[in-house]
């Protein structure tokens, strides 16, 4: 990471911040870092709050196919 603040700057971080981030990270792990106030941890979703999550991906990647396949139909002569 760059020591001149170039980084955080760009990008209106304060260094004092990617450092409390870097411990919270180094603290409590992938799983539960960064969740946001009242998130799950990730091993607490129920199955059923998954596979909403996993039906919303799925209908979103297949209304963007379903547009994609409407464009290039009327492009061909």
């Amino acid at each position: 990471m760059p020591r001149d603040g170039s980084l955080t700057h760009s990008q209106n971080v304060y260094i004092s911040q990617l450092h409390k981030w870097q411990l919270q990270l180094k603290t409590k792990g992938t799983e539960s870092a960064f969740r946001g106030p009242g998130a799950k941890p990730l091993a607490e979703y129920s199955e059923v709050e998954r596979l909403k999550r996993e039906l919303k991906l799925v209908t979103e990647e297949r209304d963007i196919l379903k547009k994609a396949a409407a464009y290039f139909a009327r492009e061909l002569p």
